[in-house]
């Protein structure tokens, strides 16, 4: 199983950007996924999961500014982070769950998200 994130980098604080993740080797639609990140010098957060069900679960600190979302057809996942703040500097990566979502299954590479003020 790989999950190969995409779509960091540098952004003033306001912006946005859009993280991707690949899946391979596993039956995505049957995969809860979603979006973990840890900035230096804090515990690593969950940002967001997505059910099969699409339903969605978001960490308070991105309600309203990050939306996670999955394209079944092209086995991808994204993240989709508007008002960025520099707070929300970390790397990233993306996660599968087989079940209702917990401790994940896979997880992929990190690309890291820097925003500045």
């Amino acid at each position: 199983v790989q999950l190969q994130a995409s779509g960091g980098g540098s952004v003033q604080a306001g912006g946005s950007l859009r993280l991707s993740c690949a899946a391979s080797g596993l039956t995505f639609g049957r995969y809860a996924m979603g979006w973990y990140r840890q900035a230096p010098g804090k515990e690593r957060e969950l940002v967001a999961h997505l059910e099969i069900s699409d339903r969605t679960s978001y960490a308070d600190s991105v309600k309203g500014r990050f939306t996670i979302s999955r394209d079944n057809a092209k086995n991808m996942v994204y993240l989709q982070m508007s008002n960025l703040k520099p707070e929300d500097t970390a790397v990233y990566r993306c996660a599968a769950r087989s079940k209702p979502w917990g401790a994940p299954d896979y997880e992929g590479q990190e690309t890291l998200v820097t925003v500045s003020s």
